[in-house]
């Protein structure tokens, strides 16, 4: 597999990430079991393979894929997951809601919030795991457009934009209670100031929308 595609897979150390809702105030623990994380975002060539559609604003093999939903991505990892001969993970109905994803798949996934978070950190303890000029693409330095992926350093465990080019789509329910069913975004984007660019940064979107620099990225648990 071609890590400029976006499907080659890193493995990622099982571990601990303290996750904190600004809302309530409140933080909690969560434990991670060793998972696979795609080393860099789903670009638009493999995107293109799988689907058959160039849905993002600005077009290139090697640019990330945006203005993709949350209901596109778990769709794509379904059929990736077909394609590539796996069980996919993701029980999606016809109506648009009330996705469930089945613990026991080996098929490709989104990844939840923690375990974007502790791949983000790579092992490390502050906001970012390098300089941020060195490791993304953000307003500073992006002159307001999307780069292909992989052009930045990558961290400790080989992953790349994790921290800016597009925002990642996770698994997670950003806070139900207020939001509904609004999913989590994370690691800011090429559009965004340095300071959502940063590994407990959360952003959230309603899982029909499709923004300009917001992506995915791909996981699998280790089954």
């Amino acid at each position: 597999m071609d890590v400029m595609t976006g499907n080659e897979m890193v493995a990622i150390p099982p571990g601990q990430v303290t996750l904190s809702d600004r809302r309530t105030q409140r933080s909690w623990s969560v434990e991670l079991a060793p998972y696979q994380l795609a080393a860099c975002p789903v670009t638009q060539a493999l995107y293109a393979q799988v689907t058959g559609r160039r849905p993002s604003t600005a077009q290139g093999d090697r640019l990330p894929v945006e203005s993709v939903s949350w209901w596109d991505a778990a769709r794509f990892c379904n059929a990736l997951s077909q394609r590539d001969g796996f069980t996919p993970a993701y029980h999606l109905p016809t109506d648009g809601d009330g996705a469930e994803w089945d613990v026991s798949a080996d098929g490709y996934r989104l990844p939840t919030e923690a375990e974007w978070e502790h791949a983000c950190r790579a092992g490390t303890a502050g906001p970012r795991y390098g300089e941020l000029d060195d490791i993304a693409w953000y307003r500073g330095n992006s002159h307001e457009r999307i780069h292909d992926v992989g052009g930045k350093h990558p961290n400790a465990w080989g992953l790349y934009d994790m921290l800016g080019n597009v925002w990642d789509w996770c698994w997670d329910v950003y806070d139900a209670e207020v939001y509904g069913t609004y999913r989590v975004l994370r690691g800011g984007g090429w559009f965004d100031e340095h300071w959502s660019c940063r590994a407990s940064a959360r952003r959230r979107s309603h899982p029909a929308f499709q923004v300009d620099d917001v992506g995915f990225r791909i996981a699998r648990s280790v089954v």
